[in-house]
């Protein structure tokens, strides 16, 4: 990164874009199996920040906690999630389940920026 170049802050991340890509913020820790491009399968567990939604793909971005650093998951290769926090499964739909799982995520924090803007308006007005 160079250093002219702005910061952005995970907690206060919303959505942006990203050339043709939109990309929203997620959060989770889940558990995947995945079946890479050689057909491959594996089991990955996942500190998930972010879904980039583009042309023709879509793919969920964070830590990869075995491999130690940022990888992105294709979402049609995902044959299973599991949610490790509140240990649900999901093996239909996945990509749905990761759109919701990211628009409550954004919709959580837009709300929470909302609330942090009433209150330190509010304080300097007092």
């Amino acid at each position: 990164m160079r250093e002219d170049e702005p910061v952005q802050r995970q907690d206060t991340f919303l959505e942006r874009q990203d050339g043709a890509w939109r990309v929203l913020p997620i959060e989770g820790r889940f558990e995947l199996v995945y079946e890479d491009g050689n057909g491959a399968w594996s089991v990955r567990r996942l500190q998930a920040h972010e879904l980039k939604i583009g042309p023709g793909r879509v793919l969920v971005g964070g830590t990869d906690r075995d491999r130690d650093g940022y990888r992105g998951f294709r979402a049609d290769r995902i044959h299973r999630l599991t949610d490790r926090d509140s240990g649900e499964r999901v093996e239909r739909n996945i990509l749905d389940w990761l759109t919701r799982r990211a628009e409550a995520t954004r919709r959580a924090r837009a709300t929470a920026l909302r609330k942090a803007a009433r209150r330190d308006g509010g304080s300097r007005a007092a």
